[in-house]
This record gives C-alpha cells, structure tokens and sequence, in this order.
C-alpha cells in the first residue's frame, strides 16, 4: 500500500492498517487519528506534524523516523521500535510506549507528561529539562542518560537502571524510587520530601542539607550515607540499614527509627524529639547534644554510645541496654 492510497482509504473511513509497508514514506502532515498501525513497517517514513493522536502502532517498526513535531498523544507504541527516531518536539502526552526501544532517539523539546515507558530502553537519552512529571519509568534502561535538571516529581522509576545517569538539579519530589541501587549519588540540597526510597540502596550516597521529610524509607540502605543537616522530619525509616552515616544536624523528628540499624551513626545536634528508636541498635553512636525529647528508646541497644549533653526529657527507655553508655553528665553507665 502506497502513501496515497492510506490517506484515500482512510478519507473514506476506514482505519484498520495493520502490518502495512510504508518504509520511507511521505506523511508530513497527514491526519491518522485513531488509526491502527500496529506491526506495520515505518522505518525511515517522514510523519513531522502528522496527527496521530490515540494511534494504534504496538510492535511497528519506526527506526529513523522522522517525527518532528508529531502529536502522538494517547497512541499506543507498546513494544515499538523506535531506534534512532526524531521525536524532536513531538507530542507524546499519555502515550503508552511500554518496552518500547528509544535507543538513540532524539527527545529534545518533546512533551512526555504522563507518558509509560515501563520497561522502556532509553540508554543515553537526553531528557535534560524536560518535564517528566508522573511519567512511568519503571524498569525501563536509563544508563547513562541525561536527566539533569528535569522535573520527576511524582514519577515512578522503581527497579529502573539508573547507572550512569546524570541527575543534577532534578526534581524528585513524591517520585517512587523504590528499590533502586543509587550508592554513590550525589542529591545533596535536593527536594525529596515524600519520596519512595524503601529498599533502595544508597550508600555513601551525599544527601546532605537534601528534604527527605515524609519520606518513605523502610529497609534503605544508608550505610557510611551522609545526610548532615538534611531534613527528614515524620519519614518512615523502620528497620533500615544506617551504620556508620553521618546524621549530624538532621531533623528527624517523629521519624520511625524502629529496628533500623543505627551503630557508630554520628546523631550529634541531630533532633531526634518524638521519634520512634525502639529496639534499635544505637551501638557506638554520637549523639552527644542530641534532642531526644520524648523519643522512644524501648529495648534499643545503646552500649557505648555517648549520649553527653542529649537532651532526654520525657524519654523512654524500658528494656534499653546502656551498658559503657556515656550518660549526660559525662558519668559512664555500668
């Protein structure tokens, strides 16, 4: 089937196109909306400003297609190869391009809110600045992309590969990170409040002066993590892996420390008031000058910590091993 022959038949009505040859072709402009295109042939085709809006092209071929500017909002590129293609400025708003191959694709300018790219193979993209706001990246490929300074609030990027990707000045605000390898990683200063961290592995990671409040952390691991001055206020960091991270200056407070693995932790000037420490292990740690108001330290294990100068005004320690503890006063508990 020819060019003209597809714009013809689809005046007259029709929209069923499915495995269709149009490698090369010219549809610069053309209205298909609606139409299914699915496992159809568009390597190389010319589709800039074609309206293809809620299209049907799962597993079609699209490699080097020209895209410019095309409004594919709401089609369905499930499982589409889309290698090397153009999609400069296109339109993808709610687009379905789950498993989707972008290899080499161009995204500059393009709109991506609300788009599903679960599953997606983006290595190297460069997504800088763009808004991904709720975007779905869910175990898609990302090594060694570019999303500095893009804006991933909300979005969901859990089991994503994200080795070697450049995330400077982004916005992850409420983004769902879950269980995602991100040792190393620079997100100091950042805004990460009522981010989903739980599982994830950040160790050695800078996040110091980051906002972390209301955060959601169960079993993160933050081993030799610095998170000097951060803010991680009413998050949930229950049985968490933390020996040996620097916390000095943190708000924590009402956080949930339950369980979390705290020895050799450096808490010093940290405000730990109203937060949950129960059963924790506290082993060793700093926390002299501390603000534990009111925190609960039931069955946590404080032998040889250094509690000099903390504030321990309403707070609980029933069961708590203190044993080599350095108390307030400086004394040493027995």
């Amino acid at each position: 089937m020819n060019t003209q022959e597809l714009i013809e038949r689809y005046a007259q009505g029709e929209r069923d196109f499915c495995d269709s040859d149009l490698v090369s072709a010219n549809l610069i402009g053309a209205t298909l909306t609606r139409a299914n295109l699915s496992r159809s042939n568009l390597n190389a085709a010319s589709l800039a400003r074609a309206h293809l809006e809620r299209c049907f092209l799962t597993y079609s071929t699209l490699v080097e297609a020209f895209l410019y500017s095309a409004d594919l909002s709401f089609a369905k590129l499930y499982s589409a190869d889309l290698r090397g293609a153009d999609l400069t400025k296109a339109n993808l708003r709610g687009a379905q391009l789950d498993r989707a191959d972008l290899e080499g694709a161009k995204l500059s300018g393009a709109i991506v809110t609300w788009v599903s790219l679960f599953g997606a193979n983006l290595p190297n993209v460069n997504l800088c600045g763009a808004n991904l706001n709720g975007i779905n990246l869910r175990s898609a490929n990302l090594a060694g992309a570019n999303l500095d300074w893009a804006n991933l609030s909300g979005a969901r990027l859990s089991g994503a590969n994200l080795s070697g990707t450049s995330l400077n000045g982004v916005k992850l605000k409420g983004a769902w990170m879950n269980g995602l390898q991100l040792g190393n990683l620079d997100l100091s200063g950042m805004d990460l409040s009522e981010i989903k961290f739980s599982g994830a592995s950040l160790d050695a990671a800078n996040l110091a002066g980051a906002n972390l409040s209301q955060s959601m952390m169960s079993l993160v691991s933050l081993n030799q993590a610095d998170l000097r001055g951060a803010n991680i206020a009413q998050s949930k960091l229950q049985r968490s892996q933390c020996r040996g991270a620097n916390f000095m200056k943190t708000q924590l407070v009402a956080t949930n420390l339950r369980e979390a693995d705290l020895r050799e932790v450096n808490l010093n000037l940290a405000d730990l008031s109203g937060a949950d420490l129960s059963q924790a292990n506290l082993a060793s740690a700093y926390l002299w000058g501390t603000d534990l108001t009111g925190a609960n330290l039931s069955g946590a294990n404080l032998s040889g910590a250094s509690l000099r100068n903390a504030v321990l005004e309403g707070t609980k320690f029933d069961g708590a091993i203190l044993t080599g503890a350095t108390m307030p006063d400086g004394s040493i508990h027995p």
